[in-house]
């Protein structure tokens, strides 16, 4: 197959052969790309070119683009941008905005997705309001590389358990999933191994934690979920020592507008403690992006 292809891109450039790749007009070959991937796209740019041409045509991209895209670059900070040239071509705002971003003070990230210019977004836990996490007897903070933000909330005890967030965030149309990611222990490094402790972790497979979103035009979602398991089989505790996406729902986007977004996670019955877990953030991407996820 490759070389079948280097053989058509090669004939007729230079006169000798049949018609090749080569002899496409670049608009044919945009065409072509319209319906393709920006992975596949960049692949095939590196063909000849016209296919070159064609990758860096702005009729190419901007339908790879989200439609909020002017309204996703409004809302970075003059410093992220500010060291670049001017973001002209459609391919560079894409590609662009397919890094992680950081914008509100670093406690949210946006990005799109490679593959199908889906957007995404990500709110740190220091971007959420968590019931005593001035008061280091409940809340500590732990730098850590697991995590995009450098840093994840972790409790020590505490009996009033309450995460809320509130975003406002312009989402094009479509379905979007939203998630926790938690993790039980506390984990750490020695001599290069990743450990965890679980001498705090207590009180979660008492009573399942709530999980809610609502949105600004009447959506509403809730779920409950145990976040430990009371026993272990002869495989362990899978919920233990590893980050878990816990779905909290679905919501779904109908034009442009700015979205409302309220989320909470809360286990509020004060007759046990509970102890022994890091948050690290909240992700809403589109629904058909969560397969590939140790997810709940």
């Amino acid at each position: 197959m490759g070389a079948s292809l280097s053989n058509l891109t090669e004939a007729g450039s230079d006169g000798s052969g049949g018609p090749g790749l080569g002899d496409i007009p670049e608009s044919c070959v945009a065409c072509v790309f319209t319906y393709l991937t920006p992975p596949e796209i960049c692949n095939l740019a590196r063909l000849n070119r016209a296919f070159r041409g064609a990758a860096s045509s702005d009729s190419v991209w901007e339908p790879k683009l989200p439609s909020t895209y002017p309204q996703l670059l409004s809302l970075l900070p003059p410093e992220t941008v500010g060291h670049r040239s001017p973001l002209s071509k459609k391919k560079e705002i894409f590609a662009f905005l397919s890094r992680l971003i950081p914008f509100d003070e670093g406690t949210k990230v946006l990005w799109l997705d490679r593959a199908t210019g889906g957007v995404c977004l990500s709110v740190s836990a220091k971007g959420m309001t968590i019931t005593g996490i001035e008061d280091r007897r409940y809340w500590s903070w732990i730098p850590t590389e697991e995590s995009r933000f450098q840093v994840v909330a972790y409790l020590q005890q505490i009996w009033w358990f309450e995460v809320d967030g509130l975003i406002k965030f312009p989402f094009p149309a479509g379905v979007y999933s939203l998630s926790f990611r938690l993790h039980l222990g506390r984990f750490f490094k020695r001599l290069g191994r990743r450990l965890c402790n679980y001498g705090q972790t207590h009180g979660w497979d008492i009573k399942p934690v709530r999980f809610e979103l609502s949105t600004s035009d009447g959506q509403q979602v809730s779920r409950e979920c145990c976040l430990d398991e009371p026993e272990k089989d002869d495989m362990g505790n899978h919920k233990r020592g590893c980050w878990i996406d816990y779905h909290v729902g679905d919501f779904v986007v109908t034009s442009s507008d700015t979205v409302e977004l309220r989320f909470s996670m809360k286990q509020i019955d004060c007759t046990h403690s509970k102890g022994g877990l890091c948050v690290d953030s909240i992700s809403i991407i589109p629904s058909g992006l969560r397969h590939g996820k140790k997810s709940l």
